[in-house]
């Protein structure tokens, strides 16, 4: 029985076609992307599911006073839809823990560093990058791990490196962390957990 998956999005969606790519290839084993759900009505990631042939599903932010209120919003609709796989691509509202009680070791993000260097609350977009140059890293990249209570503290899936180059702005640095990191990792991470290939271990993940 194929794993039913759901996309949480808030933007351009880069990373949802990354995953809409890698389906229409054949590289998504075990599973299927059956929804994708944004926290904004105008998110172009709604354009791209639309464009795929994947339903689309808004849980407005804006309409809940709380990010609990939305977080409940959410489970009752990925309950509904019977979610078996939750992946987390550029959502950018924090979910407290009914998602995770919900879907335990069943939701995945992507996060474009390597963790746990610049991570964590306000790490998210081009802050993530300027913090590595402002440091003077010179290895980055990007980890896909399983979301638990702690943002960016669950156990690591994947990671991937790539160079620092001594030019690179956060922009150049943050391209070249989606092209060469992000969209190969979050697709194969994916698929190993629909073909039940992950085992989680403690901190540890087992890649059977």
């Amino acid at each position: 029985m194929a794993k039913r998956i759901a996309v949480l999005v808030s933007g351009g969606g880069t990373n949802l076609q990354a995953l809409i790519d890698a389906q229409g290839r054949g590289e998504i084993t075990g599973g299927r992307i059956e929804a994708v759900l944004s926290s904004s009505p105008d998110a172009y990631a709604l354009e791209r599911a639309k464009n795929a042939g994947i339903p689309g599903y808004v849980v407005n932010r804006a309409d809940y006073d709380s990010n609990k209120a939305m977080t409940l919003a959410l489970v009752e609709q990925l309950k509904e839809l019977r979610i078996d796989l939750v992946v987390l691509a550029g959502f950018m509202t924090i979910l407290t823990d009914e998602m995770v009680d919900a879907f335990p070791n069943a939701i995945l993000n992507i996060h474009p560093a390597l963790i746990p260097s610049f991570c964590g609350p306000g790490c998210y977009g081009l802050h993530v990058h300027e913090k590595a140059l402002a440091y003077g890293v010179k290895l980055s990249g990007a980890t896909v791990h399983f979301v638990s209570a702690e943002c960016d503290g669950g156990p690591i899936v994947l990671q991937k490196a790539v160079e620092v180059l001594p030019d690179d702005t956060p922009e150049v640095l943050q391209r070249r962390i989606m092209e060469q990191c992000e969209w190969k990792l979050l697709p194969q991470a994916v698929s190993l957990f629909c073909q039940d290939r992950l085992r989680v271990e403690g901190r540890t993940v087992r890649i059977l």
